[in-house]
């Protein structure tokens, strides 16, 4: 089965197709997401399978109306009301306890807790809406890869794994979004870092456990994607750089001098100094959101260059940071 692309005018074919239980990868600001409903256990199992991922990693619903939250979860705490209010549509997830019954089991690999986010994307709020049943929307690559922002991306993944891709163009954000769990004793809590900062959440709803929680042991079940599997790896290894020039230049010798074929994906500045000296470049832009923007599309990019090794800039780990690491992290091979 050749994947179809669909577009604004044939969503209704996407939505039909959905609705009878088959996999639609979607758009969102985030990165692209793997369609099914969330109500058919059927239809989820087949998500897993599609992405060759754990059955124990979870995977969060997308709704296009906060009522298709409110309508399936025991209460609707007042905290989870003002975070939708600041940050919905929009790449922040919210951890809930789901009335039992309504979604499929395997999408919270038992648990009694669901995700739910608003996606920020015209044309997947459309989606939703036609089909009208919210949507597991896990990232849309292969389990380990990394996450697709370009249909390209998805199509070179998936292509006869799922019955189509909606095209909405490149992601805006690039990384996945924050998850944050309203149903502990202690309070809320961060379980996956993305844009929305934790200062951003703290200065609407006060202050949250300083500790942020983003991985889960061995033997135990996450409750949020990202925290328990290794994400985002491509083929090519992958090293962690200092983003200073100095850092760069010593590094890339070290490779040299072993004969290895070395790319480079930095911010512009540091690119534009060794793009000569190098088999492969990717160049992040200028700041920290051009790089969680870029990530993806950089590690698979160099990737296609089959080099010994792909250098990628560190960034601090302070805002927007954070997420930006915490991705570049998990691509990472263990040591230089």
């Amino acid at each position: 089965m050749e994947t179809q692309i669909f577009t604004k005018e044939n969503l209704d074919i996407a939505a039909k197709a959905l609705q009878q239980g088959e996999i639609v990868s979607f758009p969102t600001e985030t990165v692209y997401g793997l369609g099914a409903i969330a109500t058919s256990q059927e239809a989820v199992l087949k998500v897993f399978e599609a992405k060759g991922r754990p059955s124990d990693n979870p995977l969060i619903v997308h709704i296009s109306d906060i009522q298709q939250m409110i309508s399936t979860v025991e209460e609707v705490p007042e905290i989870a009301l003002t975070l939708a209010k600041a940050f919905w549509p929009g790449p922040l997830t919210m951890i809930l306890k789901a009335k039992p019954g309504i979604y499929a089991p395997a999408l919270s690999a038992g648990l009694p807790t669901v995700s739910f986010r608003m996606p920020n994307h015209p044309l997947t709020l459309e989606l939703i809406s036609k089909v009208g049943i919210p949507l597991v929307g896990p990232s849309a690559n292969l389990s380990t890869k990394p996450s697709p922002t370009k249909v390209e991306h998805v199509f070179e993944d998936m292509n006869g794994r799922i019955r189509g891709i909606v095209d909405g163009g490149s992601s805006t954000v690039g990384v996945e979004s924050t998850v944050i769990d309203l149903t502990n004793d202690e309070g809320p809590v961060i379980l996956r870092p993305g844009v929305i900062t934790k200062e951003q959440i703290e200065a609407v709803i006060g202050p949250i456990q300083s500790t942020v929680k983003t991985t889960a042991g061995e033997r135990e079940v996450p409750k949020s994607p990202g925290m328990k599997y290794r994400h985002y790896a491509p083929k090519t290894p992958v090293f962690v750089v200092d983003g200073t020039v100095e850092a760069f230049e010593e590094t890339i010798h070290k490779y040299k001098v072993q004969g290895k074929t070395v790319g480079v994906m930095a911010q512009n500045a540091i690119v534009d100094a060794f793009e000569n000296k190098v088999e492969g470049t990717y160049k992040m832009g200028t700041s920290v959101d051009d790089m969680n923007r870029a990530l993806f599309d950089a590690l698979r990019t160099l990737d296609h260059l089959k080099l010994d090794v792909i250098l990628a800039e560190s960034a601090p780990e302070v805002g927007v940071g954070i997420a930006y690491m915490n991705r570049l992290k998990k691509a990472a091979s263990t040591a230089l």
